[in-house]
């Protein structure tokens, strides 16, 4: 039996009108202010009170994290929620606190005092969903204090990462095939926004589940255009995509260097735009999301780490200037245009040289063996480590400076710490940008009795105004805001905490942003190490076939786009879309449907399979492939007409 959350245990809500949340959509109401849910959210979230192991498949913006939040307010126990990805887990949190949830999460990035307040308030009960990166399951100890807690529900999101067959496989997902080994009873939540039908039974599979529902959203974004420009003037063609268009946009590039690159030339032809890249300082990369998300900044011209948890619904534009290696990774970036459900664009800007380029893909993505081990040797010089240690010890790691000081290729080198990374030797944290945090260690009444200068009054009353619960837990806070609206710079404001910290006013973990490595085994002789067959050689051939299903989508215009994209992703009865640039080309290049020829046609069809009687109205479809709806209404006013009888698909002559 599934009870209810006791809302009144929540400091937001004290005081405030008491709830008495009995169903799905009163939790929606209360806390999203929904009054229903999108499509297909409902169906996950029965399914998971129900307590069946679920798979849930929902496209980019189709709202998976509801799925999963809405029944973890109403179960009885806690909901652990497993992503890779640190900057979406601090995204979540933020927002559920916002929201009056109590929610927590806990990653190899954080210190030993921040790892220990999350556990404690998991102990005591104070946490309803916990976000934890997948190598903290890794740990018996940690699985053992799970136990404890009462766990209620087990999410898995990013799910695609657990399958070899998924565009980004991360070794660390394959611990989690302990959860049904440990918790037998406690359902499983399996969400992605992109998998083929192999990766979701791999899925499955590696996760144990039993008897699993599966709910699937079409991945048809009725809303959106797709069009591929082939084009050698990139850049003059991109003027031309903008200034024929209006709205916020993103243009995704490949490299740090060409988002500089492109954001100057704009910048040159009058268009107002910023770049976007993980090599940014935090306070940059905060700074320019919020001028973007805000509207300030029409056009942001970013790398792939611009993204992940941006919610912006009114994005008209996404122009990928590269292709990118997968249609996974392209329909994801593509479809954060149009979340409010309105007409937008993605486009694809594509040379005859991306071909070749796409092809050398493979090859960077697979570095030869040798190529590996001297990397991870040179790590384990860069970094100082001796033979026969480092396992669990974490390092702050530089790749590009490394790259530099040893003078090798930095594309192949990260392709190496990733093959190491899937091999179990190690784990790279790329994006470890974690807001502030404070917390205010004296009572209310006590800041009373405070000394502060001005400029500490008005920081103090801004936060007091700004950020509730800041008495009873450590809440994120954006120092550059708080500046702003204080009229002093983020570095007086940074001053400010640090003197509050040593006069024991407040807790105060600082934001920061760095790389991290963690060795998951200590260091063995470089020819010593091993990379399985499913490691190397089935991914090889998988990305193989990946790259062959993005060049035919950039490259092949005798289809439509997004039917070929659409049967890529398991959708086999796909319609051609209409509103591609191949269905546009077709639409005003096709002449009139000739019916007088097409009965004369049909009459030698029939020939041809004389003397059999019947013809299989299938064998039609490679002759018209894109205007078989307009052969099939032919053919229904012959049958109407008594010309034709019809038994099944097969007809004959009357």
């Amino acid at each position: 039996m599934y009870g209810y959350y006791d809302f009144s245990e929540q400091e937001e809500h004290d005081g405030g009108d008491s709830l008495c949340a009995t169903d799905a959509i009163g939790i929606l109401r209360h806390y999203w202010g929904y009054d229903a849910f999108r499509p297909m959210q409902g169906e996950i979230v029965q399914s998971v009170l129900s307590g069946r192991d679920t798979v849930g498949l929902l496209p980019t913006g189709g709202g998976k994290s509801i799925t999963f939040q809405v029944p973890a307010m109403l179960l009885d126990g806690l909901t652990i929620v497993v992503t890779p990805l640190i900057s979406l887990m601090k995204d979540q949190v933020d927002n559920l606190r916002r929201h009056g949830i109590r929610a927590a999460y806990l990653h190899s990035g954080m210190t030993r005092a921040e790892s220990d307040y999350a556990l404690e308030r998991c102990r005591q009960g104070r946490v309803k969903l916990l976000y934890v990166a997948p190598e903290r399951l890794a740990t018996e100890r940690f699985l053992s204090q799970i136990i404890a807690w009462k766990p209620a529900l087990f999410v898995i999101d990013e799910a695609h990462c657990i399958s070899q067959w998924g565009y980004d496989f991360r070794p660390s997902y394959l611990r989690l095939s302990q959860l049904r080994e440990k918790f037998p009873d406690i359902p499983l939540l399996a969400l992605t926004a992109s998998a083929t039908p192999r990766v979701v039974d791999d899925i499955v599979t590696r996760l144990g589940m039993r008897n699993e529902a599966r709910f699937a959203l079409s991945f048809t974004r009725d809303n959106i255009s797709f069009l591929v420009r082939h084009t050698e003037d990139k850049l003059g063609k991109l003027l031309e995509i903008l200034r024929a268009t209006e709205g916020s946009t993103i243009i995704y590039t490949r490299s740090r260097k060409k988002t500089v690159d492109v954001t100057s030339m704009l910048a040159r032809e009058g268009v107002d735009a910023l770049y976007y890249h993980a090599g940014l300082e935090t306070h940059e990369k905060s700074q320019r999301q919020d001028d973007w998300q805000s509207g300030k900044v029409r056009v942001m011209v970013a790398t792939t780490a611009f993204g992940m948890g941006i919610d912006k619904p009114d994005v008209r534009l996404v122009v990928h200037y590269d292709p990118p290696s997968t249609l996974e990774e392209y329909y994801q970036e593509a479809g954060r245009a149009g979340r409010d459900g309105k007409e937008s664009l993605a486009v694809m800007l594509v040379a005859a040289r991306d071909k070749a380029t796409l092809a050398r893909r493979l090859s960077q993505a697979f570095p030869d063996k040798d190529f590996i081990r001297h990397t991870y040797d040179e790590i384990c010089r860069y970094l100082s480590l001796p033979m026969g240690e480092g396992f669990g010890a974490i390092f702050d790691f530089n790749p590009d400076a490394m790259c530099v000081k040893y003078r090798m290729p930095p594309r192949l080198v990260m392709s190496a710490i990733g093959l190491l990374e899937r091999s179990g030797y190690l784990e790279f944290v790329e994006e470890m940008d974690i807001e502030t945090q404070i917390m205010i260690r004296l009572k209310r009444e006590q800041l009373y009795e405070l000394d502060l200068e001005p400029t500490e009054e008005t920081v103090l009353n801004f936060i007091l105004r700004t950020y509730p619960g800041l008495f009873a837990d450590l809440i994120f806070v954006n120092e550059p805001y708080i500046a702003r609206e204080c009229g002093i710079t983020p570095l007086a404001v940074h001053e400010i905490f640090k003197r509050w910290r040593r006069e024991h006013i407040i807790s105060y973990i600082p934001r920061r942003g760095t790389a991290q490595l963690l060795f998951t085994a200590n260091r063995v002789p470089a020819d010593k190490l091993t990379f399985s067959k499913e490691v190397y050689e089935d991914r090889r051939a998988a990305m193989e076939r990946q790259l062959a299903a993005m060049t035919a989508f950039a490259y092949d215009d005798s289809r439509c786009r997004v039917a070929g994209m659409l049967r890529y992703f398991g959708e086999e009865n796909a319609a051609d879309c209409g509103k591609c640039d191949v269905c546009h080309a077709r639409r005003h290049t096709e002449k009139p449907f000739d019916t007088e020829a097409f009965k004369k046609q049909l009459d030698t069809f029939f020939d041809m399979i004389a003397p059999c009687r019947w013809l299989d109205t299938r064998s039609l479809k490679p002759h018209y492939p894109h205007r078989f709806d307009l052969v099939a209404s032919c053919l229904q006013q012959m049958i109407d007409d008594g010309l034709l009888i019809a038994d099944g698909h097969k007809i004959a002559k009357c």
